[in-house]
């Protein structure tokens, strides 16, 4: 007994001297994921993103020196940076297993750097998708930092900081303090601004419709003026109406020509890019760029599942590639021959063409497994997770399906050289609609007609139009302007929406993005002293440098370079005949209730507020309210005024408060519920404005139109 007491002592020992592999990666979540995957001979911590950047207080380029970059260690990650060293003296090997685009592979070189190790080792391990095969796969194949993509993401770094760290302090002393720009966010509020002229400059344009409605054997259909003699013609004016109505002859029939019927096959949408996932959470789900990618952040890094452990569920969610693995597509034809039948599967694979200056390094966003249904997950994710999960789900399923059929028809309608258009649609098929429709078409019936037939005027009724401006952008649209033109990357847009929200450049209104006085007056002086930044060819060309750097076909301090020295003149030029930006204080129409002086209206970091005039020796100022006209429904004194929470969202609250405490999220309309006297609010629907009781027991639907 007492020798095999001395045995087990001693291969417990044993064990505990074997070293393991040291795995670092991004997030502490991940870690604990791929540690599960990996097994107990590795180790898997997490750098928490970078540990190493330029620092604050100072530009940190040496101009003289090619442009290098004075790194750091960031605040704050003195513990991070002391327990990766530790643990890396500690292991056998050191993996770096940062995020699989240009922001990781700096992590992982950043990484080397500070724990001293070989930048000619194979020790650099990339993954798209957090699941046991994928990462296990990864570690077979091992391979050198990639310091061409590294010098991309330096060269994007220093070039930002440049820009950032010179137009500041140019704003701060011209227009006011705590004011940045920046290359890709001057820009955007360019793009933003342009637009607002766009609509201010709008002039509308009057046009008429004709719609008529048409009846055979009792069946009625509509159809719409086309034109005279067979061509199309426009209606500018009721004059030009009224000489159409003057050739019609209402006691007599109509005369069916020219029917075409086809069939018309609606293709399926390619997976989600970062961009197109950005934009249909935005208009299908509300969400904003930033919340998207959080969410799609914990979708990716994994998601506890009970008993089968911590996955992953999507791939990579950053990426401009609609291309997906064969694997991927051979899985999802299987699911959809089980569920659907033949008829709903591609028949071949499909190849989704990428825009032109796409990056290919990663696949679409896709779910790692279709057979990890949203409805199968329901009860692990969160309402967020839910919703986001199942619109990426559902849209790489359509991508691997049939298209949707359609019988169309097409007929005109002939009087006296007087011509209506009719058309008609029924889906056939459902295809790829059957999962996830991304038009919803609705099918217009038609009756059975024939070429020679007659058919009677049953009604017309023509209107008066005006062209419409075009539309303010949402965060959707942003996105898409921003890729269409070449500017920016994956990674970049929801940070750039952010930063032009929060620096009160922009804001707000429902989903329309606004400019604001603050931003019409910083892009006025940077288009004026600085075109380049805000020339959306010029920014596009240089993403295009950029990435060339990354395929190691130009030379990172050249693009560098080439960019700078341009930008100097026109910062030497700037700091001299850029004259101070005076911002007037308007009056705000009141007294301070502390020194009698008349107070102002100031532009802030976070919008307008009043202030005592008398500033800096009275420091009074007043949040801007605005009344809704409403009693509040808690104390019966106060009015309800419209408020902003620390986000910039939108709530109702007492003018009364600290004294009274009443807040709601939804508009208070000054009615009380009939049912059991809670106080009404209202919400916005697609169908319009919804008056409810929070409670749940009363609704008043929108009335409709007659």
């Amino acid at each position: 007994m007492p020798t095999k007491t001395t045995k087990k002592k001693t291969t417990r020992k044993t064990r505990s001297k074997v070293k393991k592999n040291l795995v670092i990666v991004e997030s502490p979540a991940k870690a604990k994921t791929i540690e599960k995957y990996l097994g107990r001979n590795y180790h898997v911590i997490a750098s928490k993103g970078h540990i190493r950047d330029l620092p604050k207080s100072q530009m940190g380029i040496d101009f003289d020196d090619n442009y290098k970059p004075k790194y750091i260690s960031i605040r704050g990650k003195g513990d991070t940076i002391k327990e990766l060293k530790s643990e890396a003296k500690k292991a056998k090997k050191v993996y770096l297993a940062s995020d699989p685009d240009r922001e990781g592979e700096a992590i992982a070189w950043h990484v080397a750097h500070a724990l001293n190790l070989d930048e000619k080792d194979k020790n650099r391990v990339t993954f798209n998708e957090v699941t046991k095969d994928a990462v296990k796969e990864s570690f077979k194949h091992p391979r050198t930092i990639d310091m061409d993509t590294v010098d991309a993401q330096q060269a994007r770094r220093v070039l930002d900081r440049i820009v950032g760290y010179s137009l500041s302090p140019i704003l701060w002393a011209k227009v006011k303090k705590g004011l940045s720009a920046g290359r890709v966010q001057s820009v955007a509020l360019k793009l933003v601004i342009d637009r607002e002229k766009e609509i201010k400059n709008f002039k509308p344009q009057e046009y008429w419709t004709i719609d008529a409605e048409f009846v055979k054997d009792k069946s009625k259909f509509k159809a719409a003026f086309y034109g005279i003699d067979g061509k199309k013609t426009e209606l500018p004016n009721n004059e030009a109406v009224q000489d159409v109505l003057s050739k019609i002859d209402k006691k007599k029939s109509f005369e069916v020509q020219n029917v075409v019927t086809r069939q018309r096959r609606r293709q399926p949408p390619a997976p989600f890019t970062t961009s197109t996932m950005q934009q249909e959470a935005n208009k299908r789900l509300g969400y904003r760029t930033r919340r998207t990618m959080s969410i799609a952040q914990q979708l990716y890094e994994g998601i506890s599942l009970g008993k089968q452990g911590t996955v992953g569920l999507i791939t990579y969610m950053r990426t401009d590639s609609k291309r997906t693995s064969p694997v991927a597509q051979q899985e999802a034809s299987k699911f959809l021959h089980e569920k659907y039948g033949a008829e709903f599967a591609a028949k071949s694979q499909r190849h989704f063409k990428n825009q032109e200056d796409a990056q290919d390094a990663h696949e679409a966003i896709r779910p790692t497994s279709v057979y990890r249904t949203p409805e199968s997950l329901k009860e692990v994710l969160t309402t967020e997770q839910y919703r986001l999960y199942k619109l990426i789900w559902s849209r790489f399923l359509a991508s691997e399906m049939t298209p949707a059929v359609y019988d169309t028809v097409r007929a005109d309608i002939n009087q006296n050289s007087v011509t209506f258009r009719t058309t008609g649609s029924q889906m056939k098929f459902p295809g790829f609609t059957k999962v996830y429709d991304n038009a919803q078409e609705k099918n217009v019936e038609l009756p059975d007609l024939a070429e020679g037939e007659e058919v009677k005027l049953s009604k017309s009724d023509n209107k008066q139009h005006f062209t419409q401006p075009p539309a303010r952008y949402t965060e959707a649209s942003l996105v898409r302007a921003l890729e269409e033109n070449g500017v920016g990357r994956p990674s970049t847009y929801a940070p750039t929406i952010d930063t032009i929200q929060r620096r009160y450049y922009v804001k707000l209104e429902g989903r329309a993005i606004v400019p604001t006085e603050l931003g019409e007056i910083v892009d006025g002086l940077i288009e004026e002293f600085f075109p380049d930044i805000t020339d959306v060819d010029y920014t596009a060309r240089l993403e295009s440098d950029l990435d060339n750097v990354e395929d190691g076909n130009k030379n990172w301090v050249k693009v560098v370079d080439d960019y700078y020295h341009p930008f100097k003149k026109e910062l030497d030029k700037a700091d001299s005949e850029i004259e101070k930006v005076q911002i007037k204080d308007e009056p705000a129409g009141f007294n301070c209730d502390i020194c009698g002086a008349p107070m102002v209206i100031k532009m802030g970091r976070y919008g307008k507020f009043y202030a005592c005039s008398r500033f800096p020796d009275c420091r009074n100022t007043k949040p801007i309210v605005k009344k809704i006209g409403v009693t509040c429904p808690k104390c019966g004194k106060g009015e309800i005024v419209e408020k902003k929470s620390k986000k910039n969202r939108k709530f109702y609250g007492c003018s009364r408060y600290p004294e009274c405490d009443f807040v709601s999220w939804d508009q208070t309309i000054g009615r009380n519920c009939p049912n059991d006297g809670h106080f009404l609010v209202q919400k916005k629907t697609k169908k319009g404005l919804v008056i409810l009781c929070p409670n749940g027991d009363y609704k008043e639907e929108p009335k409709e139109d007659n």
